[in-house]
């Protein structure tokens, strides 16, 4: 069993991201039952050797306890500058240790072969996640960071505020910006919506049965498919 983002119908006729969650069902072979961890395909997925913990109770943090995060598109967001490498993200993050690392090897159907390659950092403290990505440096460094709806900065765009609100929300002031010719309108590859031209995406995160805003911002070259 798994919980899934709610859609719908608009009254204009198109599908779009509510606020509640709602259940989902996944069948599945003996094998994979008795042992996903350890059966195809699960294998094949990229990094997949440990279980994050249960989150327990989804604590949403207070508008007053959350700092105001400057963003700069295609630049930087608070403290954070796209292009840092994975040290220079947690000194700026004044040394806050990832709660969660995740990473692969060259190729992953062969096990451990080859030089670890680290793909993002999650910071609970700070309610972040930094992506990596290889532009042939000696070392992976940041390409987009993730503001987490729960626990994340406030960020502010055009006078949206993008974190801690109803996806619902947010979605209908950016469509709605849209149709008045504000702004052009981007999907990204889960359905998150954003600004044309600016690489960020407003995307959804789970309180229990209901999602707030999160956002993803990004270097102008990165290409986002959606993954958490």
């Amino acid at each position: 069993m798994g919980a899934v983002q709610e859609w719908g119908l608009s009254p204009a006729g198109y599908w779009e991201r509510r606020d509640a969650v709602i259940t989902d069902a996944l069948p599945v072979c003996s094998q994979l039952a008795a042992d996903p961890y350890h059966a195809p395909p699960v294998l094949e997925w990229i990094d997949v050797r440990t279980r994050e913990p249960n989150p327990g109770a989804w604590a949403l943090k207070a508008d007053r306890d959350r700092p105001r995060w400057d963003w700069t598109p295609l630049e930087s967001i608070g403290p954070l500058r796209f292009d840092m490498d994975a040290q220079q993200v947690m000194a700026a993050l004044g040394g806050e240790v990832p709660a969660v690392r995740h990473g692969h090897f060259p190729w992953p159907g062969s096990g451990k072969s080859g030089q670890w390659i680290l793909t993002r950092d999650r910071f609970d403290h700070t309610g972040v996640t930094a992506h990596y990505w290889d532009l042939g440096s000696r070392l992976p460094v940041l390409g987009a960071v993730t503001v987490h709806g729960r626990t994340g900065p406030r960020v502010c765009y055009e006078g949206i505020e993008l974190v801690g609100a109803p996806v619902s929300r947010i979605d209908a002031t950016l469509i709605q910006r849209a149709d008045n010719d504000e702004i052009g309108l981007i999907i990204g590859c889960s359905g998150d919506l954003g600004p044309d031209g600016l690489n960020m995406y407003v995307r959804a995160d789970r309180v229990g049965d209901t999602v707030v805003s999160g956002a993803r911002v990004c270097a102008e070259n990165w290409e986002d498919h959606g993954a958490p």
